[in-house]
């Protein structure tokens, strides 16, 4: 498990900083909500920056997919969205303080000297890093094309007492003098996120643990710099069940795909999210409010955590369960008006409404509560599916005819009344409940599996129900 963290008391913000090259992954998704609950934990505040300095790459589809996944979750930021592009003279200005300052310097070696470089270092198997040559020189020529380099320590080493991963040391031999500027005057990655995080006031930069390397490059620039220095934590990443580097073999989707293609409930994924790599005792099932007041980074193991969408899927069920019956019928609401072909009516709406606390307990995510709320909602005569057809074609002859005498006669329309008369039903053919009970199912619901039938029979109402055994009887339904 990680080291301590800071008392309770002490000022913390923290940001989420994805690249909006695509939609937001699942990985993604976790790290924000490890910044968002550490934040809210410690009464501090939670930032959002957009790293959008990729031109070729960053989309306005990407940074809306990013904004509409992270509201969804219910990750609400604070203050305005930062962009990183747009804050792209401020990053300048640093690097050419630097310079003046002779922590950097101008490095004009060509592409070509580069290339030679690599390639000699790759042929006497050495590490692959920038060799320093215009470090030292002071003959900077004019009006040539060149790169701002970081004067990066070279001697000694740099420790940080990573909150995730502990104490991790990595001599400055190993770290060469990145660039800060490119030779277009446009700043790397590296200056930016440095500079964005002091300028937004991070104290605590929580991000993935392929980000480790970063740190110590990024570390050094702060100290040239002269800025307090962040509190780290890097949080390993997430793998498949194979243990193989996640992907979309593994499930793992954007979150827009969660909500729209698998039918998931933000609170589920979020609760799912949470325990990938954190925990918290035995507790497996864990409300925002739970997760705000227990989290912390001492509980993040250090251990890459492996996604397993059929666990995702089974605590999707737990809280569909749990769920609003009248949120529930919102959100399938689109669901089935695309699967009628029609749009829903007040009586409707009113029928999804009723018949929520019996379809819910069956299904796992929303697209199967649309699909199970569809019986309900289809016009006269019903589809039968094979199920249905293969109940009714091997039904007690006569037995739906009894059933539709018996029930025309029944005045108190409720479940105990119902199951009374097919039960009486059963007796009187000899049959068993379910031998009597299953024909009558597949006449009401065209399938062969539904919630409870006499609950069915009930929202349905006594009218439908008995024209939609009657549709049977008389050949018009199949």
């Amino acid at each position: 498990m990680g080291a301590s963290q800071p008392a309770p008391d002490s000022k913390v913000v923290t940001r989420f900083a994805p690249s909006p090259t695509g939609f937001l992954h699942i990985g993604g998704a976790r790290t924000a909500l490890f910044n968002y609950l550490f934040a809210r934990h410690h009464g501090g505040a939670f930032r959002l920056r957009i790293e959008d300095t990729d031109r070729a790459r960053s989309t306005d589809a990407a940074i809306a997919a990013i904004l509409d996944g992270m509201t969804w979750l219910g990750l609400d930021w604070d203050g305005d969205v930062v962009y990183q592009f747009a804050r792209a003279a401020r990053h300048a200005e640093v690097a050419h303080d630097l310079l003046a300052r002779g922590h950097a310097y101008r490095c004009y070696a060509t592409a070509e000297e580069l290339t030679a470089l690599r390639e000699a270092q790759r042929a006497a198997k050495q590490p692959m890093r920038y060799d320093g040559r215009w470090r030292d020189r002071t003959d900077w020529p004019e009006d040539q094309p060149h790169v701002i380099r970081l004067k990066a320590p070279r001697e000694g080493s740099v420790t940080i007492t990573d909150l995730v991963q502990g104490p991790v040391t990595v001599a400055n031999a190993e770290l060469d003098d990145m660039v800060l500027l490119r030779s277009d005057g446009t700043p790397t990655y590296m200056l930016a996120v440095v500079v964005d995080d002091h300028d937004m006031g991070v104290s605590h930069v929580i991000r993935g643990d392929d980000h480790l390397n970063n740190a110590f490059r990024q570390l050094a620039m702060i100290r040239l710099l002269g800025w307090p220095e962040p509190h780290y934590a890097h949080i390993p990443l997430i793998h498949g069940t194979d243990g193989a580097k996640l992907s979309k073999r593994h499930g793992a989707l954007g979150v827009d795909a969660y909500r729209d293609e698998l039918g998931l409930l933000p609170e589920a994924v979020e609760n799912y999210l949470l325990r990938l790599g954190w925990g918290h005792g035995d507790a497996e099932i864990i409300s925002r409010a739970e997760a705000t007041e227990w989290f912390g980074l001492e509980a993040v193991g250090r251990g890459p955590s492996r996604f397993d969408l059929k666990k995702l899927e089974n605590i999707n069920g737990h809280y569909m369960r749990a769920a609003d019956d009248a949120r529930l019928v919102a959100l399938i609401a689109p669901r089935v008006v695309t699967a009628l072909g029609r749009e829903l009516t007040a009586a409707d709406n009113d029928l999804l409404q009723r018949s929520m606390p019996e379809l819910k307990k069956r299904s796992p995510n929303l697209n199967d509560l649309a699909l199970g709320a569809l019986f309900y909602l289809r016009s006269r005569p019903i589809p039968m599916d094979d199920g249905a057809a293969k109940l009714l074609a091997s039904a007690t002859p006569g037995v739906l005819a009894g059933a539709y005498a018996r029930l025309a006669g029944v005045t108190d329309w409720s479940t105990a009344t119902l199951e009374e008369q097919v039960r009486a039903l059963a007796d009187e053919f000899g049959l068993k409940l379910g031998q009597a009970a299953q024909p009558l199912r597949a006449a009401v619901t065209g399938s062969s599996q539904s919630p409870g039938l006499f609950d069915v029979m009930e929202t349905l109402g006594r009218d439908e129900t008995l024209g939609r055994i009657d549709d049977v009887i008389t050949g018009r339904a199949g």
